[in-house]
């Protein structure tokens, strides 16, 4: 038990470090002014535009580090800084989710699997540990066999949230990998804004990996207790 929450522990450490260092990161490349003076959103277009896709809008959705790719409307959704400032962090984020709409396009393999477990998790994520902990108490105060079978379930459901998590690294590292590969080949940023849009992008993605991480070792625990019930 101490030692799981010594992990936790750790695990939320590292998380807020990698955080707020994507935050600094972030704030440092907003200063790093584009030289062809693209916004994020003309970025965003072009890229679209010179990967064959036009039935995909680019609009500015409002929050920071709001932005993501809307699959099933088709929709690039930039920030309100990323869609209309013309910086190295605005390039890298533009990019980072035109490279999912790319994904899209060319029907990658692990988007695909993610957006086929977009409806089991988000039910999945939202009563997991609701079980878990009914079949904790129920092993504790009325039945012990059923509580286990309870607890079993919610491991089950807390494991497909664990399983999203790991699909969505190889997602995301691809969706940068596309973005960075094209702001280079195109000669969209200098070598001085890539560095920044690269290193931007870095971080952003260590974000999943903690989260992950997180994920996983909690999915130990429980199963931890499950197996330690059946002793």
């Amino acid at each position: 038990m101490m030692g799981y929450y010594l992990l936790i522990g750790l695990i939320m450490l590292v998380s807020w470090y990698v955080s707020h260092t994507l935050k600094s990161k972030f704030r440092k490349y907003s200063k790093t002014h584009l030289q062809n003076g693209m916004s994020g959103a003309e970025i965003a277009r072009k890229m679209l535009e010179d990967n064959g896709i036009y039935d995909v809008k680019v609009i500015s959705t409002p929050g920071q580090l709001t932005d993501h790719y809307n699959p099933q409307k088709k929709t690039v959704n930039l920030s309100e800084a990323v869609y209309s400032q013309r910086n190295a962090a605005a390039a890298a984020v533009a990019a980072h989710e035109c490279g999912h709409a790319v994904q899209h396009a060319k029907a990658y393999g692990w988007l695909k699997m993610r957006s086929a477990l977009v409806p089991v998790v988000s039910v999945a994520s939202r009563f997991s540990q609701f079980v878990i902990m009914g079949g904790i108490i129920l092993m504790a105060a009325v039945s012990f066999g059923v509580g286990q079978m309870v607890l079993l379930a919610g491991i089950i459901l807390f494991g497909m949230g664990t399983l999203f998590s790991f699909i969505t690294l190889p997602v995301e590292y691809d969706a940068s990998n596309r973005a960075l590969a094209w702001l280079k080949a195109e000669n969209i940023v200098t070598p001085q804004e890539y560095e920044g849009s690269k290193d931007a992008l870095k971080w952003a993605a260590r974000t999943y990996v903690v989260a992950a991480v997180g994920s996983l070792a909690t999915l130990l625990y429980f199963i931890g207790i499950f197996l330690g019930s059946r002793d």
